[in-house]
């Protein structure tokens, strides 16, 4: 059970106890707040997260108004483990970034594990801008692109930090997702070479012809042993629970056993760039044939 379920499952218990108390069955409470029977039965059993609202109509339905202070911090509490991007961004992604400068700088061991892209520390400003770009269209969040950039770029300055380590994984595939414009990608092949020689980073490629250990589910960030992050298309899960992070750093440990370091891993990227570049040049070639035949005469003009 996840630390997240955990807490959900002694907030509903809360909240049993209290309508218990109030001598209320949970029809006679269903009743009393206009909803469903089933809703208070899965909000009790920790199958449901209650809204803030939904905390004050509950107390107040079991004659406790003072109650909604304390049930209401327990379920912020609850939140901070499951945090949703229409909440996250709400003021957009440039915000967002500068929490996690705050939670980067206060990291002595960042370990990330990336299978779908580069991660936020490497990326250029090209690279980001058309992921920012994408999730604004997506999400329907504020437009701050411009100032999201600049947070990022500015985030990536512990890279340079004394008394910092960071290893990431990537797998093969990340290199090769096509996420912006041809001459963006080359230029984020290009920093991941630069910033692969910089002191503090350890950077690992899982090739393609690699044997996986595991299935690359999903891209985390484990924050020292005290905290990992997972980002889902609907929210960031804050993951806390010591065997839980236990779990995810033995995860990292297999991935890392079948990735390239050093010059192997510069070789990948060398080689995806030289594959990205000699494709762009093709194309050239060919548009620029393609300039040189002059038009023929269509059908309806015969």
């Amino acid at each position: 059970m996840t630390d997240f379920q955990r807490e959900r499952e002694a907030l509903g218990a809360w909240l049993h106890r209290l309508r218990r108390d109030a001598g209320l069955n949970g029809k006679e409470l269903a009743e009393r707040l206009g909803w469903a029977p089933s809703k208070v039965s899965r909000i009790e059993h920790g199958r449901q997260t209650p809204a803030a609202a939904d905390l004050d109509a509950w107390c107040r339905a079991c004659g406790q108004p003072d109650a909604a202070a304390e049930v209401t911090a327990r379920l912020q509490a609850l939140d901070s483990h499951y945090v949703t991007w229409r909440r996250s961004l709400r003021a957009g992604h440039a915000p967002r970034q500068r929490v996690g400068m705050d939670l980067d700088r206060a990291t002595t061991v960042l370990r990330v594990f990336e299978p779908g892209m580069v991660p936020g520390l490497l990326q250029t400003a090209a690279y980001a801008r058309s992921l920012f770009t994408a999730l604004v269209a997506l999400q329907g969040t504020p437009d701050d692109v411009p100032q999201a950039v600049e947070a990022r770029m500015e985030r990536q300055r512990v890279l340079y930090h004394a008394g910092h380590e960071f290893h990431f994984v990537l797998t093969e595939a990340a290199l090769r997702a096509r996420l912006c414009p041809p001459e963006a990608h080359r230029g984020q092949l290009d920093r991941l070479l630069a910033v692969a020689s910089l002191p503090g980073v350890r950077l690992g490629v899982i090739p393609d012809t690699a044997a996986l250990p595991l299935a690359p589910l999903h891209s985390f960030w484990i924050f020292d042993d005290r905290l990992v992050q997972v980002e889902t298309w609907t929210a960031e899960v804050n993951v806390s629970e010591a065997s839980e992070i236990a779990l995810y750093r033995r995860v990292f440990d297999h991935y890392v056993a079948v990735a390239r370091y050093g010059s192997a891993a510069r070789a990948i990227v060398s080689s995806v760039l030289s594959e990205y570049v000699r494709a762009a040049e093709s194309r050239q070639d060919d548009e620029m044939i393609d300039a040189s035949v002059p038009p023929q005469p269509g059908r309806d003009s015969q």
